[in-house]
């Protein structure tokens, strides 16, 4: 089993995780710890459990490996879930070069490159007065030459006003960023790829890492090329799917999958305009959905920007509704 004690999360077990621990007992049996890992070193793993907190020492550790989040409500994975939960485990598939935490918060930098990397994913309790946890992140971001932002989860439909976090940093002349809705499904309910054709002379290609013809086509952030940091979060989770299709030599659509325990993450779906209204969208959606089956991914998520319509009923087609909503803060000049 790996260290995961790096502030960089890029193990397979991560602090804050859930987590399943098979170990040895004095009497030479064995039983399993399951719970959230709260902390890790080079001899000992802590686990909160139900019945407490659980402290096994790596030497007795038979196996061990992360585990989907507990339901918050009854229904099919995919819906039950909290939506805390939630952001946790897509803040797996997209893991920063550095993060810090800070209570249940997440101190999140990457050089910049998105808001989901770049960010405080403010969750639970930051062990803190949320003031001083507010002004930790101005200090985390600024310090390393970024705009302080921190990522709220709300119920969707409006902005989570009302909540003490919410009311503060409006109250502090934080500004509203990027409204986005989180979007789950079953993915055995997803369209596979045999169900969506393409277009005659057109041809996918899938590799587990992204190549300079994926690269040149994704633009999500505006930028002209892929920093070096984009390119290390695009192959921070547990493992990735990197699809393009092709027309003739040129790549005309792509998406990345990503996977963690239960779970698979669609992101980066780009359709050169030339391209879009021929089915391409849902062509590789199709195909990550199909590598995510294959892998046991009981659901699938992905998240699109609020007033992106035409996203939105893409997405819709293929079978996902929306489970939450999230925005970003962003801390007014000074």
């Amino acid at each position: 089993m790996t260290d995961p004690s790096t502030p960089q999360l890029v193990r397979p077990l991560a602090v804050g995780g859930r987590v399943v621990v098979r170990h040895r007992l004095p009497d030479g049996s064995a039983t399993d710890a399951l719970g959230d890992l709260l902390a890790a070193d080079a001899t000992t793993l802590r686990i909160a459990t139900r019945a407490g907190e659980v402290v096994v020492a790596r030497a007795d550790v038979l196996a061990a490996k992360p585990v989907p989040p507990p339901p918050a409500r009854k229904g099919p994975p995919h819906t039950a879930i909290g939506t805390d939960d939630l952001e946790r485990v897509m803040a797996e598939h997209w893991r920063p070069l550095e993060r810090v935490d800070l209570g249940g918060w997440r101190l999140r930098a990457s050089e910049g490159f998105t808001g989901r990397a770049n960010s405080a994913l403010a969750l639970g309790d930051p062990g803190v007065p949320l003031a001083e946890a507010v002004g930790r992140v101005v200090e985390f971001h600024a310090a390393r030459g970024l705009t302080p932002l921190i990522a709220v989860a709300h119920p969707d439909g409006g902005l989570g006003e009302g909540t003490e976090l919410v009311d503060l940093l409006a109250a502090g002349g934080w500004t509203v960023r990027t409204p986005t809705a989180v979007l789950t499904a079953a993915t055995d309910d997803l369209p596979g790829a045999a169900e969506v054709p393409l277009p005659a002379g057109m041809r996918v290609e899938t590799a587990p890492e992204p190549d300079a013809a994926w690269l040149a086509r994704y633009h999500d952030q505006g930028l002209p090329t892929v920093p070096g940091a984009g390119r290390r979060i695009l192959v921070s989770a547990d493992e990735q799917v990197f699809v393009k299709v092709l027309d003739g030599g040129t790549t005309v659509a792509i998406a990345r999958g990503s996977l963690s325990p239960g779970w698979a993450g669609v992101t980066a779906v780009e359709t050169l305009p030339s391209h879009r209204r021929r089915g391409l969208g849902r062509r590789v959606l199709a195909e990550v959905a199909d590598w995510a089956r294959a892998r046991g991914a009981a659901s699938t998520y992905l998240q699109v920007q609020g007033d992106n319509a035409a996203a939105r009923a893409l997405y819709a087609g293929a079978g996902f509704t929306v489970h939450h909503a999230y925005h970003y803060r962003v801390a007014p000049q000074r």
